[in-house]
């Protein structure tokens, strides 16, 4: 249940493409842009869990070697040896 009221002001064509969009898609305009926060604002967990399920996902990569990374640290740093 719905239980937040929020008010936004759009232009004319703002408010025709919103009407338009939902009558295409058969909600309101409403639920349109109640979906559309959802999907630029997703709530934190579910942006959390996506990122965990992409990286979780990925092809394994080739690391390289401790020794490896100090040198190139040192190399960064300008303290080549």
């Amino acid at each position: 249940m719905k239980t937040e009221r929020l008010q936004v002001l759009v232009d004319k064509g703002q408010r025709e493409r919103l009407e338009r969009a939902a009558a295409e898609r058969g909600v309101s305009v409403a639920s349109l842009v109640r979906t559309a926060i959802d999907v630029v604002y997703p709530p934190r967990a579910t942006s959390r869990a996506a990122a965990a399920e992409a990286l979780l996902a990925a092809d394994p990569t080739p690391a390289p070697s401790v020794a490896e990374l100090l040198s190139e640290l040192d190399d960064v740093r300008g303290r080549r040896a």
